[in-house]
C-alpha cells in the first residue's frame, strides 16, 4: 500500500550552494545527513552504480522533504542548467507558499533567476518558475482558494 510520496531528491555538483539554497534562503530544516565510501556494496545494489561514494542532507518543510546528493564518485556528467522543462525526467518541484509576489520578490532579490513574476493561471492560482544553483526549475504556487481541490492544509 501506498502512502504517499516521502521525498524528491537532488544530484548537485556543490552540496554547500545547494544548502545555501534550500537551507538558508528557502527555509528547509536540516533532519538527516549520512554518507558512504566507495566500495560500500550496499550503496551500489541500491543506486546501480559501482564504487559510488556520496555525502547527502535531507531538509525539510511543512510537508516537503527534499534529499540532496553529492557524488564523489562515480564522476556525474554535468546537467544543462537551462534543460527545458519539456525534456524527459524531472521537470519541477512544487513549493507551496503564502504569498508568492513577496516570495518572488524576496527569492529575485536573493539571485534567483526566474522564468518571469508570478502569473494567474486560473482556478485562482498564482505561479512562477525559479531556479536553484543547479539550474533545476522550482515552481512557487500560491492557492488563492481554500476550497481549493489541490489547496494543502499544513495549519492541521
Amino acid at each position: 500500500m501506498i502512502r504517499g510520496v516521502h521525498h524528491a531528491a537532488i544530484s548537485t555538483p556543490n552540496l554547500e550552494r545547494a544548502l545555501a539554497f534550500y537551507r538558508d534562503l528557502l527555509g528547509f530544516a536540516p533532519i538527516f545527513e549520512f554518507a558512504w565510501p566507495a566500495g560500500s556494496e550496499v550503496a551500489d545494489q541500491i543506486t546501480g552504480l559501482r564504487r559510488s561514494a556520496a555525502r547527502a542532507v535531507m531538509l525539510r518543510a511543512g510537508n516537503v522533504v527534499i534529499e540532496l546528493f553529492q557524488y564523489e564518485s562515480p564522476t556525474p556528467r554535468p546537467a544543462d542548467p537551462q534543460r527545458p522543462v519539456c525534456d524527459h525526467g524531472y521537470t519541477h518541484l512544487c513549493l507551496d507558499v503564502k504569498d508568492v509576489d513577496a516570495e518572488y520578490q524576496r527569492l529575485r532579490a536573493a539571485g534567483v533567476v526566474f522564468h518571469c513574476p508570478p502569473q494567474d493561471i486560473g482556478a485562482a492560482i498564482r505561479t512562477t518558475y525559479g531556479r536553484d544553483p543547479d539550474g533545476n526549475v522550482v515552481e512557487f504556487q500560491e492557492v488563492l482558494d481554500p476550497q481549493s481541490p489541490i489547496a494543502l492544509d499544513l495549519e492541521a
